[in-house]
């Protein structure tokens, strides 16, 4: 893995061990970069912070080995990787301004595609694990993540279930909460369906209607100027002396038709003439029809008046028109239908309800079987890691239990008991410990010291390590608060989990540096840089003293020295 810009290091390569790997160093030497930066690989949070002063962005490269097979490589050619002889190159890049890039296998992807391989390729224990593992609810996570199938199965089916009845139970309140509401609503919508019903619009009826009563109002003008205009282009019988636009035409279209053969311009005028005098005549004709069929009738002019005045009635409170009101009632119609199923979808729902509590009660209870099954097996496995770690007679428990409540509506039925249920079922779980014979078993976070509590939870780590199926693991001083011989045991637990994986340690430890395949020191140059050669592999004379810097913080004292040697000496024998 090579580091460029990162918070105190410039430009540093680190070569970890296919086995056992301790990154040591000074506090404040920059070993957290070290961890920050395979975070990074695996699609962590981008903090333009952590870009070195002065530089533009930080850089992480690194270089996995992968099977061709491996869920990870197929995962990166998916998206348009290429492995390189059997390893794939992952790079993280971070501007100062804040943006993020990332490269798997010579390919930009989205930073999230890092995440699904780090599930693959990765597993991160550290110090902020062991806190959240002291919360019941973590616990609980811990245990069902090392029953693995046992418990997934069920707690889908049983997490489906319940989100259902969450819904169903919503759904349901408001029905029975709201039911003055919604038969006031019903009421409403049952009184205007009815009013309109009675009425009986038609679609634009108000609009024909007021063109009617217009009409109505106005037929004797309309009558005697349809009259007037009539005369004027048919002419009188009753004044025969008057001259009508129709005899005017006429007499024009003569005495062009005369002519008109001499040039073929006054031939098409008197075509136009010609075709005037027909429409006068059309337009004459219509007019004395319009005339005759015009009838001032004052009992139609009332009924239209009167049923306008009922529509209006309705436009006022439902609708700016009569469109809008019928629109006003198709809506209402079915709004009032779905309040009138209420009563039978109350029903409906207090049924699934009801066996909605049934089925979780059952499943719940299967989660509670699957969990206890796993529980034995768990705090076994911690246990026997636990007498690996200097603690040979403690022992570790689970205590699987539920709460249990006299309100039907807020449990379900669990051993034949009425039990509080939540997301994740009804049980909580709690992880004891009795740290020596004879002593009463107590939850972790108050029934240890901190360097057992250290060892507990490395205990844990360990269990889930062996459980999951990633080629490396990296813990981040989970040693913390151990010492002595405990100290030189949990070094031994992890050269033996690197039998089979690829470990890594960041450890003020020497005990634990110790048994390490390979020790990277961490170091600043005086203008508090880590530069690239400020990450080193430690060998031979060069890892004496820095575990005799870590023993005694004097790596020249003969002393410290002898017992260095001794403990290189002893991690050797007791790998």
């Amino acid at each position: 893995m090579r580091i460029r810009s990162l918070g105190v290091i410039d430009d540093a390569v680190v070569e970890l061990s296919p086995g056992f790997t301790a990154v040591t160093g000074e506090t404040g030497a920059g070993k957290t970069m070290v961890v920050t930066s395979l975070g990074l690989l695996l699609g962590g949070r981008a903090d333009p912070a952590l870009v070195r002063i002065g530089a533009k962005s930080a850089v992480v490269e690194g270089r996995i080995a992968v099977g061709p097979a491996a869920p990870a490589a197929v995962r990166a050619e998916e998206a348009g990787a290429e492995l390189d002889d059997g390893t794939l190159l992952i790079s993280r890049t971070i501007s100062a301004e804040g943006r993020s890039r990332a490269h798997v296998g010579g390919r930009s992807v989205p930073v999230g595609l890092l995440g699904e391989l780090a599930d693959d390729l990765v597993a991160v224990h550290g110090q902020t694990d062991q806190q959240g593992l002291l919360r019941p609810a973590r616990q609980r996570q811990a245990l069902d993540r090392y029953a693995g199938d046992a418990v997934s199965v069920p707690l889908a089916k049983y997490t489906a279930a319940y989100r259902r009845l969450r819904a169903v139970a919503a759904e349901l309140g408001e029905l029975t909460t709201r039911a003055r509401e919604r038969a006031q609503e019903a009421d409403l919508l049952r009184f205007g369906l009815e009013e309109i019903a009675a009425a009986e619009p038609q679609p634009d009826e108000d609009t024909e209607l007021a063109a009617e009563a217009e009409r109505l109002g106005h037929a004797e003008a309309l009558a005697s100027a349809a009259a007037a205009a009539h005369a004027a282009l048919a002419g009188n019988p009753e004044d025969l002396e008057a001259v009508d636009a129709t005899t005017l035409v006429a007499g024009a279209h003569r005495a062009l038709d005369v002519v008109r053969s001499h040039d073929p311009a006054l031939s098409a005028l008197t075509e136009r003439v010609g075709e005037i005098g027909i429409l006068l005549a059309d337009v004459a004709g219509e007019l004395a029809s319009y005339a005759d069929g015009l009838d001032a009738d004052p009992l139609r002019l009332a009924a239209v008046e009167e049923r306008r005045a009922a529509l209006t009635h309705l436009t006022r409170k439902y609708g700016e028109d009569i469109g809008t009101v019928l629109a006003w009632a198709e809506e209402g119609a079915a709004r009032l239908a779905e309040l009138d199923g209420d009563d039978d979808r109350i029903g409906e729902l207090t049924a699934e309800r009801d066996a909605l509590r049934a089925e979780l009660g059952e499943l719940a209870q299967a989660l509670t079987d699957a969990r206890e099954a796993s529980a034995k097996r768990f705090a076994d496995a911690v246990t026997a890691e636990l007498a690996e770690l200097a603690m040979p007679h403690a022992r570790v428990s689970v205590q699987i239990s539920q709460t249990e409540t006299a309100d039907e509506n807020d449990g379900v039925e669990v051993g034949g008991r009425t039990v509080a249920y939540g997301p994740t079922g009804a049980d909580e779980v709690e992880l004891l410990l009795a740290p020596h014979p004879g002593t009463p078993p107590r939850p972790i976070a108050k029934g240890a010291s901190g360097g057992e509590l250290s060892r507990v939870m490395l205990a844990v780590e360990v269990v889930f390590a062996g459980s999951d199926p990633v080629p490396t693991y990296l813990f981040d001083e989970v040693d913390a608060g151990v010492g002595g011989k405990a100290a030189v045991e949990v070094g031994r637990r992890l050269a033996r989990l690197a039998r089979s994986a690829q470990v890594v340690v960041v450890t003020h430890l020497p005990q634990v540096a110790a048994f390490a395949d390979r020790q990277l020191l961490v170091e600043k140059t005086h203008d508090g840089s880590v530069t690239r050669s400020g990450v080193t592999v430690l060998e031979g004379e060069d890892r004496v003293r820095e575990l005799s810097r870590m023993l005694a913080g004097q790596e020249d004292s003969e002393t410290a020295r002898a017992h260095a040697e001794e403990l290189l000496a002893t991690a050797r024998a007791g790998r």
